[in-house]
């Protein structure tokens, strides 16, 4: 497509064409944790397995995630865009007609393959198809997506299983993927920055290998045990395969994920702030609903609710940040995000069996606030300064890394739940409680200590934040009205 083509893209028809894809992607992360009581249920299995319906998906994410910056050189990002949608759709009609927990998991990651590539593809389009000026509110309305999906994913899922069953929580995915189909085929662009170099065969399956046997060996510790031959040793074959992968990349003269944008140290500094903030993100995403529902009798759609005006909260601040941004920088935005981060985490660190309801709304919503403030400054304050040839990797490395993550928290906090819960029942039996009173109260208690673990993680981006300045290039923002989105930089034909 060539330049002038380019200059014509609408800025509104495009966002929603990307916001859809993204959107229903991080729905079917969000609605699967008010589900999984209801999934293990329904199996009769045990958590450490259903589990995988999350953390499979995110490990299948962050696995194909690396491949998205070849794969958008090769056909094209709208290419790529159009065939991981179609692939999604059909993926969420096997999650619906699963017969057993295993076939759900594997529907779950192959479901989670597809959505590995629409997420960093649609960032990738932002950065190459609109105009610098906007693409802070762009970047705002992208992660918009992902804050709304939380908000309305939880009571959506409750509401379906209510008057339903868990099936309806992947078929409502089909419509809504071949809508946001047609709205990519007809707005988004079809353009190629550059050309794809041989497939990197090696740095594919070192990738794959190293994710893999660390996510495996972080979500069997609490049942091997730490000092496990099985643990130790997937702990070094996977870092091994790791270096393998990195040195690979940089080496090779044709990478699949071309590493060399880490030199940019802006945006390796908000890559690791990124990781810290999915890492704290996941905690509460997947221990809160739990909590509710497990130690609280709660039903699923009353947890929904509860966990709503703290997601609605979320996604209405989102506009708002993307329209602070070229304003104020990332620094304030960051540095006051995540303090409320931490300070919400740390409050839920004191929960018991009678926590009211009014206590978990108010410190989940000072918690995702904080989230909504930190989450777009931290993506774009690195990318801004990325080539537009290049931010098809950047955006590939920075959805791998969050997603990679994002599964190794939920396999490593889930491990702690374990392991804490053992070490909580030890120390409660002095109390003399009943035997139902003991498996309560060291499970809330396990709870507790896992979120002290997560508020320590998230402030170690504290300091970080305060060296993330504002971009001196970055223009002020511009009316978003009309047609013209004005053309990448360093596009051509």
């Amino acid at each position: 497509m060539s330049r002038e083509a380019l200059a014509n893209v609408r800025f509104w028809p495009f966002m929603f064409a990307t916001f859809l894809g993204s959107f229903i992607c991080v729905m079917s992360s969000s609605t699967i944790t008010i589900a999984l009581p209801e999934l293990q249920r329904f199996f009769g299995v045990e958590l450490s397995l259903i589990q995988w319906t999350l953390t499979g998906f995110m490990l299948a994410m962050g696995t194909v995630a690396p491949l998205t910056g070849y794969l958008g050189d090769r056909f094209s990002a709208k290419r790529l865009y159009l065939g991981a949608l179609l692939g999604f759709a059909v993926a969420s009609l096997l999650c619906g007609a699963a017969w057993d927990a295993t076939s759900l998991v594997a529907s779950r990651i192959l479901q989670g393959a597809f959505s590995g590539a629409i997420l960093p593809v649609t960032m990738t389009l932002i950065y190459q198809v609109l105009p610098r000026e906007k693409q802070p509110m762009a970047v705002s309305l992208w992660s918009l997506s992902a804050m709304l999906a939380p908000a309305f994913g939880p009571t959506l899922a409750g509401w379906l299983i209510t008057v339903g069953n868990w099936r309806w929580l992947f078929f409502v995915n089909v419509p809504v993927g071949l809508f946001a189909l047609g709205m990519a085929a007809r707005h988004v662009p079809q353009y190629r920055l550059r050309q794809a170099g041989a497939f990197d065969l090696t740095g594919l399956v070192t990738v794959i290998t190293s994710s893999l046997l660390l996510l495996i060996a972080f979500s069997k510790s609490a049942t091997w045990g730490w000092h496990s031959p099985w643990t130790l040793g997937l702990f070094v074959v996977g870092a091994l395969a790791l270096a393998v992968f990195i040195r690979r990349e940089l080496t090779t003269p044709a990478p699949l994920l071309d590493l060399r944008v880490l030199a940019n140290a802006r945006y390796l500094m908000t890559l690791i702030i990124s990781i810290i903030i999915t890492t704290s993100l996941y905690a509460g995403t997947f221990l809160m609903p739990v909590f509710l529902q497990r130690i609280q009798g709660r039903t699923a759609l009353d947890t929904g609710l509860i966990l709503l005006p703290a997601s609605l909260t979320m996604a209405l601040l989102m506009p708002v940040v993307g329209r602070l941004y070229p304003w104020i920088g990332p620094r304030v935005l960051l540095t006051l995000g995540v303090a409320l981060i931490g300070g919400g985490t740390y409050a839920l660190a004191h929960l018991t069996p009678d926590t009211s309801r009014t206590y978990v709304l108010v410190w989940m919503l000072v918690r995702n606030a904080g989230i909504s403030l930190s989450t777009m400054p931290a993506s774009n304050a690195g990318m801004e300064q990325i080539p537009p040839a290049l931010s098809g990797h950047a955006s590939s490395i920075n959805n791998w890394l969050r997603n990679v993550f994002g599964s190794f928290s939920i396999a490593i906090f889930t491990s702690l739940l374990a392991s804490f819960g053992a070490r909580e029942a030890t120390l409660l039996r002095a109390r003399g409680l009943g035997a139902a009173e003991l498996e309560r109260w060291s499970f809330v208690e396990s709870i507790n200590d896992v979120y002290l673990v997560a508020t320590a993680i998230v402030l170690v981006a504290l300091p970080l934040c305060l060296l993330i300045s504002k971009n001196p290039g970055l223009p002020p923002p511009a009316p978003l009205a009309g047609k013209d989105a004005g053309s990448p930089s360093g596009a051509t034909s």
